[in-house]
């Protein structure tokens, strides 16, 4: 009978020792404890309880960022209609099977459909729903204190003892002492010291969440309010920051004009060299525009440089130097010599040694030999450095040896039709092309100052020189900066979280029934590391050699391995 209890009691030991040992383990982790409620049982509120604590768990959590980067993957394969509806249009002219399909799926505004913000927005309220109870746990532990030390160490999975002939309150205020110069938060509780250290693990996780929080909203903010503008603009004009101004512009849902950063500049000169010699040849040295700029109404000028990565910046707003290329300046006159158009034309580069293609177009004020009003159109195509025998490229970017190759047509160039055309391209469907008496079509290449003249007095057109333009992109994205700081600290608290080891140490010291001191010493991680044994052999061997011990067959084992038994 007596064996029957004994046995009892030593089961009921090991099931409170177990109990203790789970709770001291799951005190470490301020992840919320999920429960099993019965699944016959749950009502509304059971049911809304259980989403709650499956959407806010941290598996959901990343398998709903998982499923936003899968996400993104169509924005950045199939054209979107916020940032090239042209290709989108010709994608759906192409693929008759898939363009309505992909229209119906949202593919083609991918960041703006509806599947794309719904991931998104429960991304946000499960991250939320994850780190609130969290912090608010985490906040506890840290106004509270490291719990008392279980009943029997030794099912520690970190464990050591020895005895000393030193008084236990001794051993208990050396123990204090060494666990506080160690940066443990350490206190004495009952026969034993509690001592906690690695809360900047969970500072980290906590840390890396938030950052996340931080940078989606400032993705979302950017993409809600940002803007993005292109303008070609010719030595010795100017641009203001107004929507008329550019040559393309695109924002996000939210963006309103007023948004706009209040500033211009005039492009004063650009500068280009390049390598001449070498397998570099033709890789630009410098690339820099000089520009007088000024912010606001009233608005100082100002002179600066906008050079490839070293934009302007005025306000939220960053101006950047994205091309370069070659504007000849031209002149057009009828067959009595009238001028009936004289500017520069910028043509468009084909490829780095800045080979330009593009057209000119005379609308208004021409007659023809016959006195009837047309308009006329020249296919141009320019070449930098010409080397005679190759019509084809250009042999290096700089005005070396500029050559300007013009085919003309007159008719009706469709500007008055309601459709818009590029003005880089010329639509011949309803032009004629002007031919020779031998019914050649007539093409010349000029050099600046040699004029092309007309067959049949229509008139000539004239090389004048050549003129240089910049293309400037003015960009507006809010709260980069927040999304830039929300990255570093994400960094920085993913690190923490994943080289930081939360770990508790105990240190008993009571007095046996000889009157000898019995020191024990047991170590808890988090997880399963080599650092807490480890660390446990370093503070029991400094702590042992603080006490006097009774024989050397005490000593402490260095490693602070497991007892016998005991459970890891």
């Amino acid at each position: 009978m007596s064996n029957t209890t004994a046995d009892s009691n030593t089961t009921a030991d090991s099931k409170s020792d177990e109990q203790e040992l789970g709770a001291a383990s799951s005190q470490l982790s301020t992840a919320p404890q999920e429960e099993a409620p019965g699944l016959p049982a749950l009502g509304v509120i059971g049911w809304f309880r259980w989403f709650w604590r499956q959407l806010t768990s941290m598996r959901v959590a990343l398998l709903l960022l998982f499923l936003l980067s899968l996400g993104a993957i169509p924005g950045s394969l199939i054209p979107q209609s916020g940032t090239d509806e042209t290709k989108v249009a010709d994608f759906m002219q192409r693929h008759d099977f898939l363009g309505p399909i992909y229209d119906k799926l949202g593919l083609f505004h991918v960041y703006s459909s509806v599947w794309f913000s719904s991931i998104y927005i429960l991304l946000f309220v499960s991250l939320i729903g994850c780190i609130v109870p969290r912090t608010w746990q985490f906040v506890g532990q840290l106004r509270g204190r490291p719990p008392g030390a279980p009943r029997r160490l030794t099912r520690l999975p970190a464990y050591t003892t020895w005895r000393t002939e030193t008084e236990p309150e001794q051993v208990r205020e050396a123990a204090l002492v060494l666990l506080r110069k160690r940066r443990f938060r350490a206190h004495l509780a009952g026969d034993a010291v509690a001592a906690e250290k690695g809360y900047l693990r969970e500072v980290g996780n906590l840390a890396f969440h938030i950052a996340l929080i931080v940078m989606l909203t400032a993705f979302a903010w950017g993409q809600l309010y940002k803007s993005e503008g292109n303008k070609l603009i010719l030595e010795g004009d100017g641009f203001s920051n107004t929507l008329t101004q550019y040559d393309d512009f695109k924002s996000g849902t939210l963006f309103d004009t007023d948004d706009l950063d209040p500033f211009s500049f005039t492009l004063k000169d650009f500068k280009g060299t390049y390598e001449e010699s070498g397998p570099n040849r033709g890789t630009p040295r410098t690339y820099e525009a000089d520009v007088n700029y000024s912010v606001g109404a009233y608005g100082k000028d100002e002179k600066t440089t906008i050079k490839v990565n070293e934009p302007l910046v005025i306000g939220d707003s960053k101006v950047y130097l994205t091309a370069h290329g070659y504007a000849p300046v031209i002149t057009v006159r009828d067959g009595k010599g009238k001028v009936v158009y004289s500017q520069p034309v910028a043509l468009l580069p084909l490829d780095s040694n800045v080979t330009s293609s593009g057209a000119i177009k005379v609308m208004d004020g021409y007659r023809n030999a016959k006195g009837v009003e047309e308009q006329l159109g020249f296919q141009a195509f320019f070449l930098p450095t010409y080397v005679p025998g190759n019509e084809i490229a250009s042999q290096f970017p700089a005005l070396d040896n500029p050559v300007l190759n013009l085919i003309g047509y007159h008719g009706d160039l469709g500007v008055n039709a309601g459709i818009p055309q590029s003005v880089y391209q010329l639509d011949k469907s309803h032009m004629k092309v002007f031919k020779d008496a031998k019914g050649k079509e007539v093409r010349e290449n000029l050099k600046p100052g040699e004029t092309m003249t007309l067959p049949n007095g229509a008139g000539s057109i004239t090389y004048e020189g050549t003129q240089e333009w910049a293309n400037f992109q003015v960009t507006r994205q809010p709260a980069s900066g927040w999304a830039l700081g929300g990255a570093i600290v994400a960094i920085f608290g993913l690190a923490g979280s994943l080289f930081i080891q939360r770990r508790r140490v105990w240190v008993r010291a009571v007095r046996g029934s000889d009157g000898v001191t019995v020191v024990e010493l047991g170590g808890l991680g988090r997880s399963e590391s080599a650092k807490v044994p480890e660390e446990l052999g370093d503070l029991a061997g400094i702590l042992y050699d603080q006490t006097s011990p009774v024989s050397a067959s005490d000593t402490p084992d260095p490693t602070a391995v497991p007892a016998e038994g005991a459970e890891k």
